[in-house]
Parts: structure tokens; sequence; C-alpha cells
């Protein structure tokens, strides 16, 4: 069919940049919103529910997407993907259940935190939907997606803050959302790529110019989801320990300092979204395509592609930094209230971090198109462990700062090592 045809690079970067951009606007919106509609504490108890929940739903995730989208060879089948997510998705919720009850937080913490894990299985399943489209170069589908999901979230969320004043209804309408989004058109994007893979079957057919029903059903196939988990496990160690070293600071400040100064610094960590957005716009975009440099052996086109991301990555680095500098206060002010604007050198801080974070996570694309993958389980290790222990030294005694410094230190220690990683496989490639 004509509409599964692949897009080029810059049309899946475009729509990929337009649906991030449109959807990280909506995130931070929420963020807005409980902080304009309520108190630095509301916004402190959402980014703990997201803090506890994350870590655990990125290991379990297994970076399929990333799998799926690097699977130049069609070694695994949609369906293979699909009953692993199941499967992962559902020993999630039961270990972000057991956290609740181990750490004992009080009760309407707890509920938003269950919320916020179906909210996030939903999520999951899209996901790995996600991961078959991105593999057909179609990712107008996902950036689609996301810009029904982010403004639905927004306003459902907001709704529930505005009516109820209790932030309990918001995230039930957020994962209200989310499941609507799914059900009503991810799996149908999934239904457009599986109708002309070489992996779908017998019965997914196209009559004429109509579509038979198609029925998209996880194989329980154990042996290859065994070999699956085996080669997905690693990058599911390596992205909880990406998500424990983005919330490690906010653990600690919410042990130490409370759920008030949790709130502003996850407000102002919200300004990071901006940017990053572009940047997994372009590693999304070009990731497949870097795949199939590396397969294919052209260590040329390989490196140069990442170097022209890296560049992109450093560029839009620096002007954040930039902003921040000449226009933090009023911006922080402009956005939140008043009172957010005191943490300007939070922002500042802030910002270089994620200047430096933004040429980590182009380098990790590289090592994924690599698939280097068990390799990056002590890189990330080591990263989130010096950043643990950067925010046991510093947070107790400079506070924010000293959790902004941590994220610094980390971030700069996780472009050393993901350079190294990367020089090591392009020089294997030129070897072969």
């Amino acid at each position: 069919m004509a509409t599964n045809k692949p897009l080029t690079l810059r049309r899946n970067f475009s729509w990929t940049f337009v649906g991030n951009i449109i959807y990280a606007a909506c995130q931070w919106g929420i963020v807005v919103v409980l902080a304009k509609l309520g108190k630095p504490e509301m916004v402190g108890q959402f980014t703990l529910g997201l803090a506890v929940t994350a870590p655990v739903i990125m290991f379990t995730n297994l970076q399929l997407r990333a799998i799926q989208a690097t699977d130049a060879k069609q070694q695994y089948a949609f369906e293979d993907y699909l009953g692993l997510r199941l499967i992962t998705t559902g020993l999630a919720l039961a270990i972000i259940i057991g956290i609740v009850f181990l750490v004992g937080y009080r009760w309407e913490i707890s509920i938003v935190i269950f919320i916020i894990a179906l909210a996030k299985s939903f999520e999951a399943i899209s996901d790995v939907f996600y991961g078959l489209v991105q593999q057909h170069e179609r990712m107008d589908r996902i950036a689609i997606s996301m810009m029904i999901k982010g403004p639905l979230s927004l306003v459902v969320l907001g709704c529930g803050i505005y009516l109820t004043g209790n932030i309990v209804w918001g995230v039930i309408g957020l994962a209200v959302a989310w499941a609507i989004v799914l059900l009503s058109f991810d799996i149908h994007s999934g239904i457009l790529m599986v109708q002309t893979t070489s992996n779908s079957s017998p019965r997914d057919k196209v009559i004429g110019n109509s579509v038979r029903e198609v029925r998209l059903k996880p194989r329980w196939n154990w042996v290859k989801q065994k070999k699956l988990i085996l080669l997905s496990l690693p990058l599911g160690f390596v992205m909880m320990l990406i998500s424990l070293n983005i919330n490690i600071p906010r653990y600690f400040i919410e042990r130490y300092l409370g759920e008030r100064e949790l709130g502003f610094f996850a407000a102002i960590g919200y300004f990071m979204l901006a940017g990053t957005m572009v940047v997994n716009a372009l590693g999304e975009s070009a990731n497949p395509r870097l795949a199939k440099y590396y397969a294919t052996g052209d260590s040329l086109a390989f490196r140069t592609l990442l170097l022209k991301l890296v560049g992109i990555g450093i560029s839009i680095g620096g002007i954040g930094v930039l902003v921040s500098v000449v226009a933090g206060r009023q911006i922080l002010t402009l956005v939140y209230r008043p009172e957010y604007g005191e943490y300007t050198g939070i922002l500042i801080l802030l910002m270089l971090a994620t200047a430096v974070n933004y040429v980590a996570s182009l380098l990790g694309y590289g090592m994924t198109a690599a698939r280097y993958f068990r390799i990056q389980i002590p890189l990330f290790a080591l990263v989130t462990a010096i950043s643990a222990v950067v925010c046991f030294l510093l947070i107790p005694h400079n506070g924010l700062q000293g959790a902004a410094i941590a994220l610094l230190i980390a971030a700069v220690v996780q472009v050393i090592l993901s350079l190294a990683v990367n020089l090591l496989a392009i020089s294997k490639l030129a070897r072969n």
C-alpha cells in the first residue's frame, strides 16, 4: 500500500519534531497548570509519582522500541514484541505496587503513584506499536498520536484539577486519555503497518481498496521471546539506570528538603524538555538510518551522520544556556509564579547540564544503532552511582544547587564514556 511507503529522513524528522514539540509543550503545560492552580507541593506530588514509576517502567519496557526500529534483518515479528511487552507491563505494575507498600507513602501519594503507573502501562503498550511504525520509517503516525495525546492529556488533567482541586482526579483523567489514544489510534497504526510486512500472518489481507479486519494478537513463542529477552535485557537495565540518574536527585530532594522544594526543582527542570524533544526527534528519526549504515559496514556514513547529530545537539544546548542567563528570572516568573523566579541560578545550572546531556543522548543513539547493548550497563551504572554519591554529599548541605550540580557531573561522565564506546564501534567497523 502506498500508505506504508517509508518517508524521507527529512520528512520523518519534521513530523517527529512537530509531534514531540506539541507533546512536550502539553506535558510542560501540565506542570504549569499544577503550579498555577495548586501549590508547589502538588507539583512535587506529581513529580514523585513519575519518579517512582519511571525507572520500573523503563526497565520492564526493555527498550523494545529501539530494538524493533533497528531490527534491519527482521529477526523478530511484531507479535513477539507485543507478547513480551504485555508480560513485562504486568510485571511493572506488580513491582510498583510492591515499592509503594514497602516505602509506606501516605495514602494520597500512593493513589497518585498507582494511577500514574496505570497510565504508564497504557503508554508502554502504545510504545510497542510506535516501534512497529518507526521500523517502517513512518514517523508521521507516531507524531499524530502524540499530537492527539498531548492536548487531550492537558485538557482532562486540567479540568480534573480545576473542578476538584485534587491531583488524584487529574491523574485519573491522564490515564483515561492515554487509554483512549491507544485504543482509537495507535492500534490502528499498527494494523496499517502489519498489512504489508512480511512477518504478518496470512489472515492480514487487503482486498481491492478495502481492508479486511486485522487482529493484532501477541504470540507466545517462548523460544523466541527468551532470545529477545536476552537481547533486550541489557537495554532494559540501561534505561532503568538512565531514569534513575534523572530521578535520583528528586528522591534526595523529597527526603531531605520536602515536597515543596521538589515542586520548585521539577517545575524548573521542565525547561530542559524544549531542547530534549528536538534531540529525541533527531535521534529517533536517524536511528534506523544509523543502524542500516552500521549493518552494511558503511563506517563513513555512520560517522558522518553521528557527527552531524552531535553538532546540532551542541548548538541547541548552547542556545538554552544563553537564554537562561539573559532572561531566566523573567521566564520563570511569567510561566509559573513570582516565587519561582528566585531560582534563576538553578535554571542556569540545569540548562548547562542539559546541554551536555544532549550530546550524551545522541551518542547513545549511536551505541544502540551499532547494537552495543551490554556495554551500556556498566557505563550507566557508573554514571548513576556517581550521581547518587554526589547527591548524597551535596543536597543535604547545598539544597537544590547540589542537585543541579549532580546532574551536570553525571552528564559529563556519560559523554566521556559514550564517546569512547562509539569510537570503539567505528574502529571495529573500519577494520572489517
